[in-house]
C-alpha cells in the first residue's frame, strides 16, 4: 500500500502541475491531498462542477474540504441535462457527463497555468461499467490513483493515516445514477431522489441509495443496516410517498456500487 503511494507521488511529480476534478468524495479528496503534498499548493488547482446532479450539501462539503487541505479551488457551473444524449439515460450516459466536465476544465490547462487534468479513477473502477473512462482517454485526462494500482480500501486506509475526514465517508455517485437506464432524467426526478436520500440519512443511515424505477423506490443499505431500515419502515414509506413514489421497497441484496448496471448484463438497456 505504501509502495503504491510512493508510485502515486512519482506519477504526480512527472506531471509537474495538475488540475484535479474534485467532487469531495473519498478518491478525489485523497488525490487532491496527495497532489498538494507532492507538488505544492501553487502547482495544484481543484475544480468542482456544480450542476443539477450534484447535491448542495456535497458542494458545500467539497468547498470546506478544499479549504482544509489548503487547495486553490474553483467552482464552475455545468448542466448535464443540457448535454445532448445525457437525459435520455442510455448506458453511455456517463460518457457524455465526463466529456462535458473535462471540456469545461480544459481552459485551465490550455492557458499554460497547469499541465495535466487528473480525476479520481481507481483500480476498482476497471472492473465496472465506466463509460467515463473512454471520455477521459479521448481528452488526455489521467487517473493517477488507478495508474498507481490503488484500490478503494487502500485509499481509505491511507486517507485515515493522512488525517483526511473522508476516510470513512460513504461512497457517492451523481444522482442520475439512481434512475433506471432508459428512464428519462428530469430535474423533478433528481430532486425526488436527492430528498429521499437526505431524509433517510437524517435517520442515522450512512451508505444509502434510493434507486428510482418509475413509481418504485428501491432502497439499498448495507446488510447490517437492514434491520434498522425495517424499524423505520412506516415513516420512510410515508415520506417517500409524499415525494411522489407509489411503492417503496428494500433491496434484499443490500447496497452495492453500480447495481443499476445489472440490467446491462441482461441486455435490458440501450448502449
Amino acid at each position: 500500500m505504501h509502495d503504491k503511494y510512493s508510485r502515486l507521488q512519482t506519477i504526480l511529480t512527472e506531471m509537474e502541475s495538475v488540475v484535479v476534478a474534485f467532487s469531495g468524495g473519498v478518491d478525489s479528496t485523497f488525490l487532491l491531498d496527495a497532489a498538494i503534498k507532492t507538488l505544492g499548493s501553487e502547482r495544484v488547482l481543484a475544480v468542482t462542477a456544480d450542476s443539477e446532479t450534484y447535491p448542495t450539501e456535497e458542494l458545500e462539503a467539497a468547498i470546506q474540504l478544499a479549504k482544509s487541505i489548503g487547495a486553490t479551488h474553483k467552482v464552475i457551473e455545468t448542466s448535464e441535462l443540457s448535454i445532448p444524449g445525457y437525459k435520455e439515460n442510455n448506458a453511455n450516459r456517463c460518457y457524455f457527463c465526463k466529456k462535458s466536465l473535462f471540456e469545461h476544465i480544459e481552459p485551465f490547462v490550455r492557458d499554460g497555468s497547469y499541465r495535466q487534468i487528473v480525476y479520481g479513477l481507481i483500480a476498482d473502477d476497471m472492473n465496472e461499467h465506466r463509460p467515463g473512462v473512454q471520455a477521459a482517454k479521448e481528452r488526455g485526462v489521467r487517473g493517477p490513483l488507478q495508474e498507481a494500482g490503488l484500490y478503494k480500501d487502500e485509499i481509505r486506509d491511507l486517507s485515515r493515516e493522512h488525517g483526511l475526514p473522508t476516510w470513512d465517508k460513504p461512497s457517492f455517485a451523481c444522482l442520475s445514477s439512481r434512475i433506471a437506464y432508459g428512464e428519462t432524467i428530469t430535474i423533478e426526478k433528481l430532486g425526488r431522489v436527492g430528498e429521499a436520500e437526505r431524509y433517510i440519512r437524517s435517520l442515522g443511515f450512512g451508505q444509502i441509495r434510493v434507486r428510482s424505477h418509475g413509481d418504485i423506490a428501491r432502497i439499498e443499505v448495507e446488510p447490517s443496516a437492514m434491520e434498522q431500515l425495517i424499524s423505520h419502515a412506516a415513516i420512510i414509506s410515508d415520506r417517500l410517498k409524499e415525494l411522489g413514489f407509489i411503492y417503496v421497497a428494500m433491496d434484499l441484496a443490500g447496497y452495492r456500487s453500480g447495481s443499476m448496471n445489472k440490467v446491462l448484463e441482461l441486455g435490458g438497456a440501450a448502449i
